[in-house]
C-alpha cells in the first residue's frame, strides 16, 4: 500500500511545482500539504483526494497541454514530444488517482479483532 501512497504524493507534487512555475504559491502549498490527508482513515478523504487529482488531471493539464502545444505550432516548433509528454502526465495523475482505490479498499478490509 505504501506505493499507492508513493504515487498519490508524487501527483500532487508535481501539481503544485506547476503552480510554483507560475507564482500561485498558494495553490502550490496547499497540493503539496494534500497528500498529508491520506493519515486521515476516513473513505470521504481518500476520494476527495481521487476526485481533485481526476479534475486537475483535465482541468490543468489538459489545458496546459493544449496551451502549450497551440504555442509550439504557432511557433512553428516540434510539438509531438511535449504531446507525449503532456500526455503521459495525465496518464500518471490518472493513475494516482486510481491508487486511491486500493488504499480505501485496504482500509475497508481491516478488522479490529484478528
Amino acid at each position: 500500500m505504501w506505493w499507492r501512497i508513493v504515487f498519490i504524493s508524487l501527483a500532487y507534487l508535481l501539481l503544485g511545482a506547476h503552480f510554483l512555475r507560475f507564482g500561485q504559491t498558494e495553490a502550490c502549498i496547499a497540493y503539496a500539504i494534500a497528500p498529508a490527508l491520506l493519515f486521515i482513515r476516513a473513505t470521504w478523504v481518500t476520494r476527495l483526494l481521487q476526485l481533485t487529482l481526476v479534475l486537475s488531471a483535465f482541468l490543468v493539464w489538459g489545458t496546459s497541454a493544449f496551451e502549450y502545444v497551440q504555442m509550439r505550432i504557432l511557433a512553428e516548433a516540434p510539438w509531438y514530444r511535449l504531446s507525449i509528454i503532456m500526455s503521459s502526465v495525465v496518464a500518471f495523475t490518472l493513475f494516482a488517482a486510481w491508487c486511491g482505490n486500493g488504499i480505501v479498499h485496504s482500509r475497508s478490509q481491516r478488522r479490529i479483532f484478528n
